[in-house]
């Protein structure tokens, strides 16, 4: 390796990835610099949610490898990568009659001691990510009893209560309302700032990509065709060539950032 080139906290090299017979991404080399927020953009079947799950050793690739701080993932143990990273997929399930906490609470297992007993610093890392997400009012209540953006915020705390240095997120502002999904995003970007997280997240909304990413890597057909900062990434081109949609291009006026206006 050469001596003063950082290493990417999670990278893959000539990727391939489907399900059964169907191929979704061929030859992926793609790359995450720690300490960032990447947003994966693309139109429905691009390979989005492929890609971020196997990310997260959920999909074995057909070939190519995924590698952590350098190491491919099939050379780490299931604990050390569940202590490294935490994902929301976009389809969480529970068993019946759950409580929040107890969905919380399934986040401390990798770092469980010796006794498999919660100590302290469990119930600690639990109630933050419960406040952080602001549930704390309905953390005795039944999962299947709750609003479907109250339920996606439980399953984020979960993911908090991780407490990795790494989160990966399928779409986490479905379900929720236009204030809760500010604020969730708004939590992403002082987590990276302020406790030094690295995020890669599945995002539909392409204003909210630009306004809350360092970086934005655009999907169609299972490769990516757009890989940058966002001012390089959302333009009239993209919009059209990816999306099919017709747009001008227009300054935010809060985050300097670069949003679209449908024609």
């Amino acid at each position: 390796m050469t001596e003063g080139i950082a290493v990417p906290i999670l990278d893959t090299v000539d990727l391939s990835l489907g399900y059964r017979n169907r191929v979704i991404s061929e030859h992926l080399d793609f790359a995450v610099e720690r300490g960032t927020v990447t947003a994966l953009v693309g139109p429905n079947g691009s390979g989005k949610s492929t890609l971020l799950m196997a990310l997260a050793r959920v999909l074995r690739p057909r070939c190519g490898v995924v590698r952590l701080d350098g190491t491919p993932l099939g050379e780490r143990s299931s604990i050390d990568i569940a202590r490294r990273l935490a994902i929301l997929p976009q389809t969480a399930v529970a068993p019946p009659g759950l409580r929040v906490r107890e969905l919380v609470e399934q986040g401390r297992y990798p770092r469980l001691g010796a006794l498999s007993m919660l100590r302290r610093c469990d119930d600690e890392a639990m109630q933050r990510a419960m406040s952080l997400t602001g549930i704390e009012t309905f953390a005795e209540r039944k999962l299947d009893s709750l609003s479907g953006g109250e339920r996606q915020r439980a399953w984020i705390a979960m993911a908090l209560a991780q407490e990795t240095e790494i989160l990966l997120l399928d779409e986490p502002t479905t379900y929720l309302d236009v204030r809760h999904q500010i604020d969730l995003l708004e939590l992403v970007v002082d987590l990276v700032r302020t406790h030094g997280k690295t995020v890669v997240m599945v995002l539909h909304d392409l204003n909210q990509a630009a306004r809350y990413s360092d970086r934005i890597v655009a999907l169609r057909d299972g490769a990516i065709v757009a890989d940058g900062h966002p001012a390089e990434v959302v333009t009239t081109h993209l919009l059209e060539h990816v999306f099919g949609v017709r747009a001008r291009i227009i300054t935010d006026p809060v985050a300097g950032r670069p949003m679209f206006v449908a024609e």
